[in-house]
């Protein structure tokens, strides 16, 4: 895991690895594993935890109870952005040569085919613009998941996307990588597409999330992952919400319905 870190605003990032490394005895999933293989192991999967003061005071707003839908909306939309320039370092491109007002320069420019980011239904629309001001010339698909509160396990009821992504990178927007189910289910069809690279950028992450995503698609995985977030939370609840997270973002983003 590489992270970037403060130490004075992302000291439980320590401890929610020191937690997973030891246990993770609040999911019975991977309580379960622990018991059969013994101590688990923090994954080593490419995840970036990304350390600002801008982002920081930005999550910290999200989080809090008090800040209503729309702020809530523009706040995620800005760090959404923050975030998408660390979840785009590797993207691919080409050289090429332009012509300034004195002489030629030789530069880059994004190579095809072009990228493609993938909100995940409904809360990952709320990122949308917020990744689209830094990729403008994506193309745009969806995936729509619903998680059964009682069982945890989520659902596809839509599914919007090109059938042959070969050599393209891929984003996912989802809000939350919380049990990690979802971003299991939505790498696996990008996967099974040829795509290039898998990239999920989230607003926040639970250590059994990143874990089970991990096991899916680990070191030996031929296709690079990667999962970009603005923080590495303690642990789930057993309803599945991150803890101390911020509630649940789709309802925060756009009201109870």
């Amino acid at each position: 895991m590489r992270a970037l870190r403060h130490p004075r605003l992302h000291g439980h990032l320590v401890h929610a690895q020191t937690r997973l490394a030891a246990d993770l005895s609040g999911s019975p999933r991977w309580s379960s594993q622990h018991n059969r293989r013994g101590p688990v192991r923090l994954p080593t999967m490419h995840t970036l935890v990304a350390d600002h003061p801008l982002i920081a005071h930005k999550l910290t707003a999200l989080r809090d109870v008090h800040t209503e839908t729309p702020v809530f909306r523009s706040l995620t939309d800005e760090l959404v952005t923050l975030l998408a320039y660390e979840a785009t370092r590797d993207v691919k491109v080409e050289q090429v040569t332009v012509h300034t007002p004195v002489a030629s320069a030789e530069g880059v420019k994004l190579a095809r085919p072009i990228p493609l980011v993938i909100p995940v239904l409904r809360a990952g629309i709320g990122m949308l613009d917020g990744m689209a001001r830094l990729l403008p010339k994506a193309d745009v698909g969806f995936v729509g998941l619903a998680r059964d509160e009682e069982t945890l396990v989520a659902s596809t009821y839509a599914t919007r996307l090109p059938a042959d992504l070969t050599g393209r990178d891929t984003f996912v927007l989802d809000p939350m990588l919380a049990t990690g189910g979802t971003l299991e289910t939505v790498f696996g069809m990008l996967a099974s597409r040829g795509a290039a690279s898998m990239t999920a950028i989230c607003l926040l992450a639970a250590p059994e999330g990143i874990a089970r995503v991990h096991e899916a698609f680990p070191d030996d995985f031929p296709i690079p992952v990667k999962v970009v977030t603005a923080g590495l939370d303690e642990r789930l609840n057993e309803r599945g919400y991150i803890v101390p997270g911020l509630g649940d973002a789709g309802d925060r983003l756009f009201g109870e319905i």
